[in-house]
């Protein structure tokens, strides 16, 4: 990457990481402090925790569609208002309605769409897979971070300190996007970051990608409801206060993200990618079984976290580059506009069932759903036939009319290792998706040349 790119990519995830630090130090220490909230039920509890994916889901792609007409840091300005103006009632409330009304703007400060489509406006099509890697890596710290800082931090300011805190941060994210992140000359359509609202229903359709759509449901689902209850049984079972919880997410983390490393690294051999996802599949069924039956002791919470994080995290690794790989080269950025969407409507649910589970039948009612819930995915997984796993090029061809370039698809479709080739004349970009181990590199250099 050049020095602008690195800046601009470095500006953005911190954006993106200052943002989802807010969200998620709210999930380990919510559950306990909303016991003191009038009006709480546990089915409310869940709610307030699972409120703001479903404005999330429902405002990100809207919001990057605004972005195009409007201008991306005027729209990203105006999310993270409302994000912090979500934080302010979250922190003044004293009924658990005024919390969940909170968090619900919290979600609706939807950036997501649009600090991606800033990202494609300031980085090379060949940098562009390095630049989301980073915004990726950038969330996944943030969320261990926020599971060990956060009962730390409630200790001290309590949750609505933390509240406060957020307010900060999206306040801080402002002036790193101004002042950090330089403005593009120029926006752009990018269709292998931003949804195409045409291809929707033709990506919805598509029986692999809609598999892995449902997988991302299911994963944010389980997680949600987990911690509707997970900070209660470390409380009520183990014996530990709030502010010492993060004795057990510490260890808890290192040691999943220690057991994950072979996994990924064995995941780079394509044609061990399925069996991979299954296992990662599995694990997450088996934590739940070992949550189920080990709760209410510390060594059992302990060892049965340590399992689903290292599942959670590896898939959470994997889903994203299997949606990458086997969308159609020019509906990669409205397959992950509905991946996201997926994500964050999984967030909901989750407290919802997290929430009705607890009230009903108790804390080992909502890991026994859990883990229902999560064996039907694996089900699913091992019953399906494995999709071909293909990479995405971008090739700057230049602007071009209709005719020469359906020509141009159709020469870049004969090189070996080329799949799939759309021009877009009005882009002058040729989407393709090829096998990296038969393409010729060569070849493929010399019919865009």
């Amino acid at each position: 990457m050049t020095y602008a790119e690195r800046r601009a990519v470095a500006g953005l995830a911190g954006i993106f990481g200052l943002r989802m630090l807010g969200l998620f130090l709210i999930l380990p220490v919510f559950a306990l402090y909303a016991e003191t909230l009038p009006g709480h039920t546990p089915l409310l509890v869940g709610v307030a925790l699972g409120a703001y994916g479903l404005t999330q889901a429902l405002l990100q792609i809207p919001f990057g569609m605004l972005s195009d007409r409007w201008g991306r840091k005027p729209v990203i300005t105006v999310g993270l208002l409302i994000f912090a103006a979500g934080s302010v009632v979250a922190a003044l409330a004293e009924s658990i309605g005024m919390v969940i009304l909170g968090r619900a703007l919290q979600g609706a400060g939807a950036i997501a769409a649009a600090v991606l489509a800033l990202t494609a406006d300031l980085t090379r099509e060949e940098q562009r897979t390095k630049a989301m890697a980073v915004i990726g890596i950038s969330i996944g710290a943030v969320f261990m971070l926020a599971l060990i800082v956060a009962p730390l931090l409630d200790g001290v300011i309590g949750v609505p300190g933390i509240f406060w805190l957020t307010v900060v941060l999206a306040i801080a994210a402002i002036a790193v996007l101004w002042r950090g992140v330089p403005s593009p000359t120029l926006l752009q359509a990018h269709r292998d970051v931003e949804t195409v609202p045409s291809e929707l229903l033709s990506v919805l359709r598509h029986p692999y990608l809609l598999r892995l759509d449902g997988g991302i449901f299911v994963l944010h689902m389980v997680l949600t409801a987990m911690f509707v209850v997970v900070p209660v049984a470390l409380a009520q079972h183990a014996g530990l206060a709030t502010p010492r919880h993060w004795l057990v997410y510490l260890p808890v983390m290192v040691m999943a993200v220690a057991l994950m490393a072979p996994l990924m690294i064995i995941s780079a051999r394509t044609g061990l990618v399925p069996r991979i996802f299954a296992f990662a599949v599995g694990i997450v069924v088996a934590s739940q079984l070992l949550l189920w039956w080990g709760h209410q002791t510390l060594a059992g919470l302990v060892v049965a976290l340590t399992v689903f994080f290292w599942g959670f995290n590896t898939l959470e690794a994997m889903l994203p580059s299997l949606v990458s790989r086997v969308a159609p080269a020019v509906k990669k950025g409205t397959a992950i506009g509905i991946y996201n969407t997926f994500e964050f409507l999984g967030v909901f649910a989750g407290g919802l069932l997290g929430g009705f589970l607890h009230s009903r039948y108790g804390v080992p009612g909502v890991f026994l759903g859990c883990t229902v819930i999560s064996a039907v995915w694996l089900l699913v997984t091992v019953t399906s036939p494995a999709p071909r796993l293909l990479d995405t090029r971008l090739v700057r061809v230049g602007e071009t009319d209709r005719e020469p370039a359906e020509a141009l698809a159709r020469r870049l479709s004969a090189v070996p290792g080329v799949e799939e080739a759309i021009v877009v004349a009005e882009e002058g970009v040729a989407y393709l998706k090829v096998d990296r181990r038969t393409l010729d590199d060569a070849k493929l250099q010399e019919v865009v040349s």
